[in-house]
This record gives structure tokens, sequence and C-alpha cells, in this order.
């Protein structure tokens, strides 16, 4: 049977004129409940309880001041729980609080568990929330009404840890008759304690007990059995020792004392807090204490949860700090190993990891190490030398593109011994293998160990993800950047016999050509071209884009009756592949079912990885050609006056006109028909001149290089 809750009313402080919580806390509760709202508590709190006879029956005249049984924080705001755990605590330091705010976060638990609160609970967490809080206030408030009726003060947090004295069990038992020099003792014995309570003489002798009728069955000795029994005949030697110096302490001090023990009992060891009060007249000639005793078990989980709880908030915290920091570190990187290195470093650097390190994949399906960071020697040595346990987590990351953790390491039995022992040396106990990829493509494996058993949880791993992602990006960009303002690239020429695409399929069919004009990426990740074919008119190219399994969508553009221009999506591609390994197309055409494939690299590009990658499309593919060539410089001044010649004195006019009038705006502050009036024309010979215009430059971004360009 569960403990009453203490008199005096329920607080609910909530910012909501919904009486929804209100309601349930007072069906669930014997207690009546008050509602105010925050504001209230830079008010004189005692107004809370004006007409508290309402509660307990007594005129306004007798009534002494009230203290809630409990209070309830129904707020939505951190900085609101902050403050109001600050002002209640001022208040009623031993009220049990609860913070319970309608939808629950991860700020709000922090501010709760560093506020001080007895317990969180959201109320759209799982179970019932009214049951839990009601709980808590019951459990956690009883023990400030034992204080209390025994005279002393004690605060929630000390009320929780009354404790039972452990080793007997019995049912409750009446006290025995009394002499005039054990009134005081007696008083306290008869008064309804949620606490059981023992008299004990200064040698350590129960003379009475008091158990309670529900805690009856976790004990061995009954209460009948128990006064004429010493200490040392109840506890082992070591605990007996402890319990009967807090008596002496009590006595020699006069002061009640309190200490906490662990027993033993029918349900396993359990834990206690004992309240020890001297009595000031000897019982029978002999000095003597009253010891109160609650069982704190349940509020040691409990607090050991919320602790794990605020651990848990604060790692995660500061991982997201860390993996933030290398995120913003990785946009200046000028090349990938700076990248991998700066990853690697700060990782360790942050003292939640011991080890990092990253592994690329090679052209023969391996990985091969590119840098560390950590002193972690003996386990990488073992890593690297084995084709099975944490070699086998890294590869399968690389091999399905999906984050792989292990737990436990120097204990695991999946894991090779030797991999274990040195796990043991190097204090590895857990390791997450983290992809390194861009849409389609993985450029490798991250790796991370941490001396932590419960390392990489969820939070944590979805961290590490976005981390993955963003190196991936992050390496494909420098790749990109590289080739864009490299003097000197390196020209592939790949030669493509036959494919299971609509291109080859297309050629081999009709006999047609089939060019690449364009191909990039839409907003949802797929692949958008567009293919000009010479020998075959634009219906019937829809005819069969549209029966081909590999097309998504196909949309004609222009159709010259022998040639044509389409736009097609795809949901695979060797073009986007060939694009996230930092390649730029030249040329790419099929011509009687084979296919040519001509592309500029970095000087430093992995040639092999990107032969390897084009492969996994098309199958029978073969390098022909690698070449060096070397870009024309060519300045902004000369790209400009490029475009200048290439435009008519009309197409410029009509150009100026349009950007400083402000056409181009949105919304337009010039409409089209106002910019022919000015260069009196009509509009649709305006419009004429502004098109051809910007075709001529924009052609110059997008064509001067003679080949198709990936975003």
């Amino acid at each position: 049977m569960s403990p009453e809750i203490r008199s005096g009313p329920i607080v609910h402080i909530s910012t909501s004129h919904t009486e929804s919580l209100q309601g349930r806390l007072c069906e669930a509760s014997s207690a009546g409940v008050r509602s105010i709202t925050p504001a209230a508590l830079e008010d004189d709190l005692e107004s809370v309880f004006d007409g508290e006879n309402e509660f307990d029956g007594e005129s306004e005249s007798d009534a002494e001041p009230s203290v809630p049984a409990g209070i309830v924080l129904e707020l939505e705001r951190p900085e609101r729980v902050r403050t109001a755990l600050e002002r209640l605590f001022e208040a009623w330091p031993d009220a049990p609080t609860v913070v319970a705010p309608p939808t629950g976060s991860e700020a709000l638990a922090a501010a709760a568990l560093r506020g001080g609160a007895a317990e969180y609970v959201p109320l759209d967490g799982d179970g019932d929330p009214v049951e839990r809080i009601v709980d808590a206030i019951r459990t956690l408030g009883g023990a400030v009404s034992a204080g209390e009726t025994a005279g002393e003060p004690t605060s929630a947090t000390a009320a929780n840890g009354a404790g039972r004295a452990v080793g007997v069990s019995a049912a409750p038992v009446e006290s025995r008759p009394a002499t005039e020099s054990t009134g005081e003792y007696h008083r306290i014995l008869a008064n309804e304690l949620p606490d059981e309570a023992f008299v004990i003489a200064a040698d350590g002798t129960y003379l009475e007990a008091k158990v309670r009728s529900d805690a009856a069955d976790l004990y061995t000795t009954t209460a009948d059995e128990l006064p004429g029994k010493n200490l040392a005949e109840v506890f082992p030697d070591d605990r007996a020792a402890e319990l009967q110096a807090c008596v002496d302490r009590t006595l020699r001090t006069g002061d009640v004392q309190s200490i906490e023990y662990e027993a033993r009992t029918t349900d396993g060891c359990r834990r206690y807090e004992g309240r020890v009060v001297p009595i000031d007249e000897p019982i029978d000639g002999r000095n003597a204490v009253v010891w109160l005793a609650r069982d704190i078990t349940e509020r040691m989980r409990r607090e050991r949860e919320l602790r794990s709880r605020r651990d848990e908030l604060e790692t995660l915290n500061r991982i997201s700090a860390v993996v933030g920091q290398v995120i913003d570190t990785l946009v200046e990187a000028p090349s990938r190993e700076a990248i991998e290195r700066e990853v690697c470093d700060q990782l360790v650097e942050s003292e939640l990891y011991c080890g990092a390190w990253i592994a690329e994949r090679t052209g023969e399906g391996s990985l091969a190490f590119r840098t560390g960071a950590g002193d972690v020697d003996a386990y990488l040595d073992r890593a690297k030398e084995l084709e099975e346990g944490h070699a086998y987590l890294v590869q399968q990351a690389a091999e399905t593109g999906e984050i792989q953790t292990a737990t436990r390491i120097p204990t695991s039995d999946s894991m090779p011994e030797s991999l274990c022992r040195a796990a043991r040396t190097d204090g590895v106990r857990s390791a997450i293998a983290v992809p390194i990829s861009h849409n389609d493509s993985v450029y490798g494996v991250l790796t991370v160990l941490a001396d932590r058993e419960d390392a990489f949880g969820e939070g944590e791993r979805a961290g590490f993800g976005l981390l993955g992602e963003t190196i991936g990006f992050t390496i494909m960009a420098v790749k990109n950047r590289q080739l864009l303002f490299a003097d000197t690239v390196v020209e592939l020429e790949f030669r493509i016999d036959g494919g299971n695409t609509f291109s080859f399929d297309l050629s081999e069919r009709y006999g047609c050509t089939v060019s690449l004009e364009w191909a990039g990426t839409t907003a949802d990740g797929r692949t958008v071209q567009y293919v000009t074919i010479d020998g075959l008119d634009g219906e019937t190219v829809l005819e069969e884009a549209e029966a081909h399994p590999s097309i998504e969508n196909c949309r004609l553009i222009h159709d010259g009756g022998e040639n044509c221009t389409i736009e097609i999506r795809l949901a695979k591609s060797g073009v986007r592949t060939l694009a996230n390994h930092g390649a730029t197309f030249r040329e790419v055409t099929v011509d009687d079912g084979v296919g040519t494939c001509l592309i500029e690299v970095s000087q430093d590009a992995n040639v092999r990885e990107i032969a390897k990658a084009l492969t996994v499309i098309y199958e029978n593919t073969e390098l022909v050609a690698r070449r060096e060539i070397d870009r024309p410089v060519r300045t902004a001044a000369q790209r400009r006056d490029r475009i200048f010649d290439q435009l008519t004195d009309r197409q410029l006019t009509t150009l100026r006109l349009a950007y400083y009038s402000g056409f181009f705006e949105w919304p337009r502050e010039s409409t089209g028909e106002e910019i022919a009036e000015a260069m009196n024309v009509s509009p649709p010979t305006m419009h004429q001149h502004l098109r051809k215009g910007m075709k001529a430059v924009l052609e110059e971004f997008f064509e001067a290089s003679g080949g198709p360009q990936p975003p």
C-alpha cells in the first residue's frame, strides 16, 4: 500500500487557463489542488493557502502556516521553469516538486534536472503521467511529514531518505505499556508515521518496534521477536558497527543524526535512510534513541535515472558542439587531406573520443588507411590486419552506406580475441563506423573509438550521420574547386561497349547518335539530362522513352524531324556518379551501341576510383586515353569582351535598359511594354532582342568550354 499524501493541497502552476490537469490531479489524489499562474510566485505565497480550512477542517485562527503536499509545474519554457524552481525552493524547500510540461524536450528536461526538481514527467510521455506525478508526490512528500511529526525540520531530499531499519519484518505491533519516563518516545511511536520506528538502547539493543503492514513481507525477523536483540544479531558485523556508531554519535551530541545503509531483505538488497532522534529521559535507567527508518530504494533509482538523463543531455550537448565545430572547419579546408586531418584531430581533442581514423575505398574494393589521430596504436594495428571483427564493421559501412556500431568490445564474443586484447590495452570500449558519402558516392569510412561503454546512442549516431554527409559533400566540393581553378587538368577518355540504358538501346535499335548536352540533379535527388538525338524524330523518341524502365519522365523540347532534343529524368545515372567524384564532362555520345565518355579531372584525382565508379553503371568500360591539358587563362575582362563581341547594338541596349529599369527585379519595377516604349519598338521586338542577348551571355558561361557541364 502506497503512503498517503500528506496534509495540504497540491499547488498547480500553469500559464494555461484549462482545467484538464487540475481536474485529473483532483481525481487521482486525496489532496485538493490549487492552480496559480507563474506571476503569483512574485507575491506572498502564503496567500495561496487562504481558506485552507476547506481541506483540514481547522479554523483560520487555529491553522498553522501551510506547506503544499506537492508542487506541479505545467510550464512550457525552460527559463520559466528555472525561475519558478528558484522561487519555490526559497518558499517551500520541503515540498516535492514535479515539472510536467505539456510537451517534453531536452531543454525542459535539463532545466528541471539542474533546477533540482524531484521528478520530470512530460504529459505527452508514455504511460499515465498523472499517476506518475501523484506517485512521486506521495512517495517523496511522506518523509517531510515524518520529520515534522518527530519535531525535526527536514528538506524534501532528506525526507525521502528516512528509510527502514532492515533485518526485521512483522505486522504492526501495539506499543507496550509505558512508564512516565517513556512517554515522549511512545508519543512519537503513536503518531501516524509513514516510516517504521524502533527504540534502541545505547548498547544497540532493540527495546520497541513499529513496522508498517505493507513492508512486513520484507523482513525475516518479526517485530515481536525483535525487542531484546542487538544490532549485531540483525545485521552483518561491519554494518552493525556502522549503525552502532550512529547511535553513539546521537547520544554523545544530543543532535538528530542521519545515516544511509544497505540491508538484505526478502526482495534482495535495498537501500535505507535512518533518522536517529535522542530521547531526553532514560528508559528503565538506559539511554536510548528513536530510530525512524525509510526505504529509499525507489528514490535512489529515480535519482540515478535523473543523473543518467542529465549526464546524457550534457554529453549530447558536448557531442553536438564538437560535431558543429568540426563542420565549421570543413568550409575553409583547402584539400581532402586537410579535411580528413582536421576531423580526426578535433574529435580526439574533444576528449569524448580516444581515437579516430579515415579509410578510403580502393579500386580492388578494399579499404586503405589515410589518416588518423589518438593513442590507440595497438588497436589500430590489429584492426588493419584482420579481415573480420572491426575490419568487417568498416567494410559493412562502406558497402551498405549505413552507420555501424560496436559496444563492449573488450568482452565481445563477435570480435577476434586479439582485437579484444588490443581494446583492453588502449582502453577502447565502443566504436562507430560512419560512411563518408555524398549522394550515391561513398568516398571512405570515418571510424571513431570511445572509452565509454554506452557511447554512440541514437542521438550521437544522428550527429555522426550528419558529419559523414558533410565530409562527403565537402570532399566533392573541394574536388570541383580544384578542377575549376586548375591551369592543367587530366582528360580521361572511356569507351563503353554497350549498356542497359535508354541511350544505348535507342542507338542500337535505330542507328541514331545520342549526345548529352547537360546533366544535373533536382532538389529531390533525381538526375535530369538534356539529350540530343540525331537521325530520329521526336515522336518515336517519346514512345521509346515512355516504355523504357530507366526513364521516370520524358519531355520533348525540340523536334526537327530528323533530330530532336528531349529532357529526361533518371533514377540512376553514370553521369551523376562521375560528377560526385569531381569530374567535368566534355563529351558524352553513343553511336551504333558504343559510347564515348570524355571527362576532365584534377591532377591528383584517383583515376582508378573513377573508373571503378563508372564500371558499376556500365560493365564493359575501358579507359582508352589519359591526357594532360593546359587550360588557357581567361580574365574577367576578356570574357566580358567576348560577350560584347557576340551582342548586336540593339541586343546590348535592350539588356542595359532592362537591367537598369528593374525589369529583372522581383517584383518587376518596369514592364516589357515600358522598355519597348523607351526603345520606340513593339513589345515582341523588344522581347526578341532581350532573349537573344540573354542567350549570348548564358552561352559564354555554359558552353564556352565546349561540352556539357555538371551542376
